[in-house]
């Protein structure tokens, strides 16, 4: 029996999503959107390529949330991107009506799932999500810290001309400017990366891995990156679908873990059919302490700001 997923939003990110899980095949997967006729035609086209690619994962497409009823995992992708002479605080303030609003007719329609948060800013939305769902922290969660990673393991492979399936690495910490990509801990097939490569080189590729979200967007002029991100999540079904105990940076709610309580943090998870099963702890210097907990506290503004 297949697993029926809720994608929420159907622009880039949740579309790609939502075709991507569709080709696993293990799940049905109903495509909203508040754009009539927008997310009925995306799933009919997706669904039609069933038959070339080989899946028979049944799509749907709604402006309503009946049809998500039973869903086992939602995805929220819903909101909107930052816009010239749009401050933080209005994306965070205007986003949050949408989330909320969205949250809301998920736990109603299917009160046993498991959401992935996916919309921006990623980790207050999380903690929006948590707070309107009153679900248990191993249901809520974010995917930012997969994203990030693989940013991160795709320019050290490129660097050092090797497969990206050989580098290992973790980054940690908020979805912005404040994450923690985890230097000493990459590694290159189990050498690290402080032993093949100059500090300077590395200090280059842990920049561009920060700003990684918006080298993507001045290319693209209009939009965000999209492929990736989807990949992310697809990730993080996978792990719990196939109840896989992966071991994933995701967007996590910490009462205690690294001496932070009570906010959403990019740190590394065990993820299985239960959701986030286990918050691993791994043993940071005292710098990178510091700068998970100043990335914890831009999380806190951000949190603050929605007043919840």
């Amino acid at each position: 029996m297949r697993s029926k997923i809720t994608v929420v939003g159907a622009g880039n990110v949740g579309a790609t999503c939502a075709q991507r899980l569709a080709e696993r095949g293990y799940a049905d997967v109903v495509l909203v959107d508040i754009i009539e006729g927008l997310p009925q035609g995306k799933a009919l086209d997706m669904l039609q390529s069933g038959p070339v690619v080989g899946f028979d994962s049944r799509l749907t497409g709604t402006n309503g949330y009946e049809e998500t009823k039973g869903s086992d995992i939602a995805i929220i992708t819903s909101g909107v991107p930052r816009k010239p002479g749009m401050s933080r605080d209005d994306l965070v303030l205007t986003n949050m009506k949408i989330v909320k609003s969205v949250t809301e007719e998920l736990v109603k329609y299917s009160p046993k799932c498991i959401i992935i948060v996916v919309a921006n800013p990623l980790d207050a939305m999380a903690q929006l999500a948590l707070k309107v769902s009153s679900f248990p922290r191993n249901r809520v969660m974010g995917m930012s810290g997969i994203l990030d990673t693989a940013r991160f393991r795709t320019f050290l492979a490129a660097e050092l001309e090797v497969s990206v399936e050989d580098v290992a690495a973790y980054v940690l910490g908020g979805h912005g400017d404040t994450m923690i990509p985890l230097t000493r801990m990459a590694t290159v097939g189990g050498v690290p990366i402080t032993e093949i490569l100059p500090a300077e080189t590395i200090s280059k590729i842990v920049e561009r891995t920060v700003k990684g979200g918006g080298e993507i967007v001045s290319l693209l002029k209009t939009g965000s990156a999209y492929y990736a991100p989807s990949a992310g999540v697809v990730q993080m079904v996978d792990a719990i679908v196939l109840d896989k105990k992966r071991i994933l940076p995701v967007a996590a709610y910490l009462e205690g873990e690294y001496g932070i309580n009570g906010v959403f943090v990019g740190v590394p998870a065990k993820l299985g059919k239960n959701g986030i099963e286990q918050i691993f702890e791994i043993k940071l210097t005292p710098q990178e302490q510091e700068a998970l907990k100043k990335s914890a506290d831009a999380v806190v503004e951000l949190v603050n700001i929605m007043k919840i």
